[in-house]
């Protein structure tokens, strides 16, 4: 089903004032499991803003090995690097859930970056957060155990999609997290005799969404609450989008050289 750009809360975000030139320059795609959106080292043409998917973030070691290090669904955008100067990351941006969005050409997209208005605004504060998100990520693989890890990635994944229910697989779940099927498939295991999910036929259904949170690691929350503070999540979008043009305009006011007495 056809999504509007508004619905992924970026693009939601950004003021009137703007949107009339980012409008024409967006373009819908259809993002299907499994598809690879740039690899590793690789020229990133486009920039992608989902809308009802979600775009995994894996890192690939040598050997073939996998860890996911971020996802991003409706609340940000995939291809960073294309604004923050850098052009290609040791990334690889995978298809997790599948679904549409919309994307933009790189060159356009660094152009308006560098107008330093809102967008470079609201874009710092992307980056921010999703650098908060790969941190946590790293210290969570680190430090928790697997039932843990497993409750944070459904919660982050719900947040992003418009149901209560994932579509994926657990061999996939443990490429995701970098671990052996057998463990994804015992964790998952507990969580069902809980009542906590239902699993059938590579599809989770979350049953109880406030005592997943319970078992889930503090991660999850630390990850949520920098996007609720930086983004425009839980906030109402105009009050965001007004935020976001006043702290662009005070930036560029600080910014003028003070004349000489």
């Amino acid at each position: 089903m056809p999504t509007s750009p508004k619905q992924n809360h970026l693009l939601g975000a950004i003021p009137e004032s703007e949107w009339s030139r980012f409008a024409p320059n967006l373009t819908p795609v259809t993002l299907g499991l499994g598809d690879v959106l740039y690899e590793s080292g690789s020229d990133q043409p486009y920039v992608y803003f989902p809308t009802d998917s979600i775009v995994s973030l894996l890192y690939v070691m040598a050997n073939g090995d996998s860890a996911e290090i971020a996802i991003v669904g409706n609340e940000g955008l995939v291809g960073i690097a294309l604004f923050m100067g850098g052009g290609t990351t040791p990334s690889r941006a995978v298809v997790q859930s599948a679904g549409h969005g919309f994307r933009m050409k790189g060159q356009f997209i660094r152009d308006e970056f560098d107008r330093a208005g809102p967008v470079h605004e609201l874009f710092l504060r992307y980056t921010q957060a999703l650098v908060t998100q790969m941190g946590q990520t790293a210290v969570c693989n680190r430090h928790h155990n697997l039932d843990q890890q497993l409750c944070r990635w459904l919660l982050m994944s719900l947040d992003r999609l418009p149901s209560n229910e994932v579509t994926i697989t657990q061999e996939l779940i443990a490429n995701m997290l970098g671990v052996r099927r057998e463990g994804v498939t015992e964790a998952a295991g507990k969580l069902q005799r809980a009542g906590v999910i239902e699993y059938r036929r590579g599809r989770i259904r979350v049953l109880d969404r406030t005592h997943l949170e319970r078992l889930a690691c503090e991660c999850y929350q630390v990850v949520r609450k920098e996007f609720v503070r930086l983004l425009p999540w839980d906030n109402g979008q105009v009050s965001f989008a007004a935020e976001v043009e006043q702290a662009a305009a005070s930036r560029k006011r600080s910014a003028k050289p003070v004349a000489a007495s």
